[in-house]
């Protein structure tokens, strides 16, 4: 069975490491074969994540891709990661696509918000309901979240399956003992261009309380280059020792606003830090609400004033923070690891399959 993976990114990029590629080896052990073929390749997203813009134009990466369907033999099942030609309409995407392949579509973001919600009529008429028409020519959407999965049954989408983005918890080892206990770090992982958005404004809020308890807010993925000035402590990120910085955080954050865009992301910062053990504190935002149980792993947190007391109370109480973190830890277990989900994606990519010779 030969699978043409159409993937956003390379492993660089978080959304196609977690959503398709973490899911080869359990792929390959069954017996399919996939051919990886990134949109984006890690040239591109070093440049993006330093703030520099982009040295090649999404052109060059679209004829990369018209080459790579238009050279090599007709897969069994189409993988693909969102779309596979950014910006441009469904008509001509469609164009490109074997005939006949059944397509199984994944989607760990709203994006067809980045269309049907742009500043601009041109691409809302043209666009907007482009993500529609590729869910519903798909065999399968595999959904991050409700939010995600509802889209595409409105959509017209034949078959839809809720899979949450997932972690192997083998690689997420709990620290035998807590970490550094003499100057506590609040944690957060992400990029540039998220901490700008979402994650230092909470840090503004609760700056006043870490300076008092003499702790520090780590930011993993804020910037290129690492530093310390008073409170904020920015690392730069590698998946190399990505597990061996959230350990070394006493609590982990994911702030977010409650808009159509956030209301579609799939929590992975959260499901990282349960996974190392840590409490947790989130905006109560879409599927976060759904991760975090409030007061048993974690907090959730709106206004400034819950902010501040929800960081505050686990600063205070290392008790407290072990037992949230064991809860935390054993629902990855249980609801968010490639363990259980594994197996649950290959089915479906048999069923696909069983569907495709049968038609």
């Amino acid at each position: 069975m030969n699978i043409l993976l159409l993937s956003r990114y390379s492993r660089l990029g978080a959304s196609s490491r977690l959503r398709t590629m973490q899911y080869l080896p359990v792929l390959l052990r069954e017996g399919f074969n996939v051919e990886v073929a990134p949109f984006f390749d890690d040239a591109y997203l070093d440049v993006l994540y330093s703030g520099q813009g982009t040295r090649s134009s999404t052109m060059d990466y679209m004829l990369q891709r018209f080459r790579k369907m238009r050279d090599r033999p007709k897969p069994d099942i189409i993988w693909l990661e969102k779309e596979a030609l950014p910006w441009v309409p469904w008509l001509i995407e469609s164009v490109i696509l074997p005939p006949r392949v059944p397509i199984i579509v994944d989607y760990d973001d709203a994006i067809f918000h980045r269309y049907d919600k742009h500043r601009s009529v041109l691409v809302r008429t043209l666009l907007g309901r482009k993500i529609g028409k590729v869910m519903a020519a798909s065999s399968l959407v595999v959904a991050g979240n409700s939010y995600l999965g509802d889209y595409a049954r409105r959509s017209g989408a034949a078959l839809v399956k809720t899979v949450p983005t997932v972690v192997d918890p083998d690689a997420y080892q709990v620290r035998l003992g807590s970490a550094d206990e003499s100057c506590l770090r609040v944690g957060w992982i992400g990029t540039p261009q998220t901490w700008k958005a979402l994650a230092n404004p909470v840090h503004k809020v609760i700056a006043p309380l870490l300076r008092e308890q003499g702790a520090l807010f780590r930011a993993v993925g804020a910037g290129m280059i690492g530093g310390t000035n008073g409170t904020l402590e920015i690392l730069p990120w590698s998946e190399d020792i990505e597990v061996r910085l959230i350990n070394s955080m006493n609590i982990g954050v994911m702030p977010l606003p409650d808009t159509p865009w956030t209301r579609g992301k799939c929590g992975y910062k959260l499901i990282q830090y349960m996974a190392c053990g840590l409490p947790v504190v989130a905006s109560p935002v879409g599927v976060n609400k759904d991760i975090v149980e409030h007061g048993v792993n974690g907090f959730l947190a709106e206004t400034d004033e819950e902010w501040r007391s929800a960081i505050e109370t686990l600063l205070l109480d290392a008790d407290l923070r072990r037992r949230m973190g064991t809860a935390g830890r054993s629902k990855v277990e249980k609801h968010y690891s490639l363990q259980v989900w594994g197996p649950r994606l290959v089915q479906m990519f048999r069923s696909v399959a069983d569907q495709g010779r049968r038609t």
